[in-house]
């Protein structure tokens, strides 16, 4: 049963079938015995190193979960801090504010409310995958049996950390050179958004010095309005008709566990995060000159252009926080940005925050004097297909002939599935990557003009299988 709920990057599935409060104990268990032995094998000497921190969504099952998670570490002998209930980028905060051997957030992110999870991270709030830690604390747990265990004893402490993640976070955040209070719509799609936006930001913006006003806060009932997935945008259509109805200058909708958050202007125009890593790599780059900036390779060729114009060195990662975080801290990069919704950043431990985000935006645009429409647009200078799924059996037979098809005509790379780089001789570059799970296979598209985009993808897309339409 513990195979089915071990993702590549979490551990997730619906409740409480086949994920119940019994595999939470064996997963707490296996959890701390992982993360106090990877503490001990790194010869870190801090007394906290026996500690995991542990939080929680609003989701009606997770108090249960969370409950039984932290028995199970305790039982196994780790000592854990429970901070309630918090954003999964406040665990990261505090892993490394405690200094602490690790952390598990119960959360299932952007899943319907029938789904709960565990994301778990190891000392300095690095992330736990299946090649970095999650087969052995898959191992550990398959062998707890809570029958047989003799309890270790570890001691449960709950700490009340808000007062400094929230002096954390607004040291990000500079609106004082603002001509007006910015007016700013936050759907937090009902999930942990509503908890973390008016802690940091003040009641209707106040404490931030912003007119915020509130969409879907209420998560009182562990349930959510509309799917809490920022990537959807039929999920944005209430932000963006009430930006506009609000004449605000910007909208922000948050996912589940408020890691993850996509920016619309004050059109209520859907911002793609590539073209905001492009924005907010110049922020950075004024404030760190010459640093590295880290970016999904799926990301619009404007983002490479923006950092090398600004003096800085762009840095293409594969998909995913694992590899993010990782090229982030390789390359002494000061920001990342990823297409899903996250972004990273030197001074919050190279983790990735949605609170921080927001607060960077906020500054960007105050600092800026425009409107957020005007600094986009400049970045928007390419034509983009969006990611295409295609439903195609042999994924591997399809990317080998796309290699040989343009072999000699452009740059191939495999840094993360195939990137075919066109763009000088033919006006156009690709990603076709495959999905972990699925018959699937997704590409992304850019060229220098639509007309260019409709040639590629009248090429390209017969190759790659039959097009999924959701």
């Amino acid at each position: 049963m513990l195979g089915k709920v071990f993702k590549a990057y979490d551990i997730r599935g619906t409740v409480p079938d086949p994920l119940n409060e019994h595999m939470a104990w064996q997963i707490g268990y296996g959890c701390s015995k992982f993360l106090l032995a990877d503490a001990t094998s790194a010869g870190e000497g801090s007394p906290m190193m026996k500690n995991v921190v542990v939080g929680r969504d609003m989701r009606k099952s997770s108090p249960g979960l969370s409950a039984a998670l932290i028995a199970g570490i305790t039982d196994q002998g780790g000592n854990v801090i429970d901070v309630g209930m918090v954003d999964t980028s406040f665990i990261y905060f505090a892993v490394n504010h405690l200094d602490c051997a690790g952390g598990v957030m119960t959360t299932a992110s952007h899943n319907p409310p029938q789904y709960n999870g565990f994301k778990v991270s190891k000392r300095r709030a690095k992330p736990v995958g299946e090649s970095t830690g999650l087969a052995d604390v898959r191992k550990f747990a398959a062998m707890a049996d809570k029958t047989t265990v003799v309890k270790a004893g570890g001691r449960v402490e709950k700490r009340d950390l808000w007062e400094a993640y929230v002096r954390h976070v607004r040291a990000f955040l500079d609106v004082s050179k603002a001509k007006k209070r910015l007016r700013v719509v936050v759907d937090a799609s009902n999930g942990m958004a509503g908890t973390m936006v008016p802690r940091v930001f003040g009641k209707k913006g106040a404490d931030a010095g912003i007119d915020l006003i509130e969409l879907h806060f209420d998560n009182s009932k562990g349930e959510f309005v509309h799917e809490p997935n920022p990537l959807v945008a039929s999920n944005l259509r209430q932000l963006q008709d009430r930006v506009v109805t609000e004449r605000a200058d910007l909208g922000v909708c948050f996912d589940g566990d408020a890691d993850r958050c996509v920016v619309v202007d004050e059109k209520g125009r859907i911002v793609g995060c590539d073209l905001l890593t492009a924005l907010l790599a110049r922020h950075f780059l004024k404030l760190s000159p010459g640093s590295a900036i880290v970016f999904d390779l799926r990301s619009t060729k404007a983002v490479t252009e923006e950092i090398v114009k600004a003096g800085g060195r762009p840095v293409r990662s594969r998909v995913g926080h694992v590899f993010m975080k990782s090229a982030l801290a390789e390359h002494g990069g000061v920001f990342g940005g990823e297409l899903s919704g996250h972004f990273y950043f030197r001074d919050n431990f190279n983790a990735d925050s949605g609170a921080i985000a927001m607060a960077v935006v906020l500054s960007v645009l105050a600092q800026s004097g425009k409107k957020l429409s005007e600094l986009i647009a400049p970045l928007a200078r390419y034509s983009q297909s969006g990611e295409i799924n295609y439903h195609i059996e042999d994924k591997d037979g399809a990317l080998a002939a796309l290699r040989k098809e343009f072999g000699e005509k452009a740059t191939i790379d495999e840094l993360d599935g195939v990137t075919v780089d066109a763009f000088e001789r033919l006006g156009w570059w690709c990603n076709v990557r495959k999905s972990n799970t699925e018959p699937l296979l997704r590409l992304n598209l850019e060229a220098k003009d639509r007309a260019t985009l409709d040639r590629a993808l009248a090429k390209i897309a017969p190759m790659l299988g039959q097009k999924v339409d959701h």
